[in-house]
């Protein structure tokens, strides 16, 4: 009996397992009441009564061992089993999720505020329902001017009072004078309306970002000055600027920017139709009426604005051909914006 108790021992000993489910077949071997260990246990009433209490004590040893040894190998698995465990980010989607990515739009409008605000411009923004004193009267707009025709401004009401979808983000300077005296360095980004063919050139809506700086001796200068560290911060710092005189019923005197062509360096190619400049902004000094109308004192005060549209800017930057791909939302064109983040 002693002989089988030590072989036993000896193993149990050498035994291994490659898994908890082999330390389970282990201790059903050992331990279960078909085991090994019960075995001997039930051949121990053939015991001599001389030998009993040494080979009792013998077979309890055993099963101490051999629960010991199992206990043992399920422990070193378990331990494992955690490691593994705290491996796994258990906040993960069970599948892959697919990131989307910012739209080219969000990407050039941020760009353009980045830049604005590093010469201390500061954001306002105002609602896309305006009145006409807003976006029309307060900017000097004469009655029987072509952007109050039906045919370029989508209105809402017009009795008693004209409501309408704001055509350009110049009601936000307004609301900005109406209740602030100068110092004034704001830009303006938003949505704007007109109503226009869709075209590849052209939309109903689109997005602009304008500009206003009013404070004491505020000169064409300084507004030149700031358009030309934009347009080479923006589209790089070899980009020239040209101002050309133009007309617009709130500033004056009144200018468009042109940039040099960055596709072929001002030498002249098919995008710029070989004049090697690009158009890109409209500018001026704020006209006097303006400020009056806005409660601000044109005798004291003088200032600068600048608009330009968003997509205008993204056309340029990213070579984008239609402008109707900005709002069709197809996923293949928006991807290759990806690395532009």
């Amino acid at each position: 009996m002693l002989e089988k108790i030590n072989a036993l021992r000896e193993e149990i000993a050498s035994a291994t397992a490659s898994g908890p489910e082999e330390v389970e077949q282990l201790r059903i071997k050992y331990l279960s009441k078909k085991g090994a260990v019960s075995a001997l246990m039930a051949d121990f009433r053939n015991v001599p009564a001389d030998q009993k209490r040494e080979v009792g004590q013998k077979i309890n040893e055993l099963k101490t061992f051999a629960t010991e040894k199992i206990n043992g190998l399920k422990d070193s698995f378990a331990v494992a089993e955690d490691a593994s465990l705290d491996e796994i980010d258990l906040t993960r989607t069970a599948t892959p999720g697919v990131v989307g990515t910012r739209h080219p739009l969000s990407i050039v409008k941020n760009e353009m505020l980045r830049i604005f605000a590093s010469m201390g411009f500061t954001i306002a923004e105002g609602p896309e329902i305006e009145d006409d004193w807003h976006v029309f009267e307060s900017l000097n707009f004469p009655p029987d001017h072509p952007a109050r025709d039906m045919q370029d401004t989508f209105f809402i009401s017009r009795n008693p009072v004209d409501v309408l979808l704001r055509t350009h983000t110049s009601s936000v300077q307004t609301r900005v004078m109406e209740k602030t005296q100068p110092p004034i360095r704001i830009v303006c980004p938003g949505r704007v309306y007109r109503n226009e063919a869709i075209s590849a050139r052209a939309h109903c809506f689109f997005h602009q970002v304008e500009g206003l700086y009013i404070d004491k001796d505020v000169s064409f200068a300084d507004l030149k000055q700031v358009l030309l560290g934009f347009a080479r911060q923006m589209f790089g710092p070899e980009t020239k600027i040209r101002l050309r005189p133009s007309y617009f019923p709130f500033t004056e005197p009144s200018a468009e920017m042109d940039i040099s062509c960055d596709i072929c360096g001002g030498k002249g190619c098919a995008f710029c139709k070989g004049t090697g400049w690009v158009e890109i902004l409209g500018c001026g000094m704020v006209d006097p009426n303006v400020l009056k109308a806005c409660g601000i004192d044109p005798e004291v005060y003088t200032g600068y604005a600048f608009g330009m549209g968003i997509e205008r800017i993204t056309n340029l930057k990213y070579k984008v051909k239609d402008l109707r791909m900005f709002s069709e939302n197809d996923v293949r064109f928006l991807r290759e914006f990806e690395a532009a983040h």
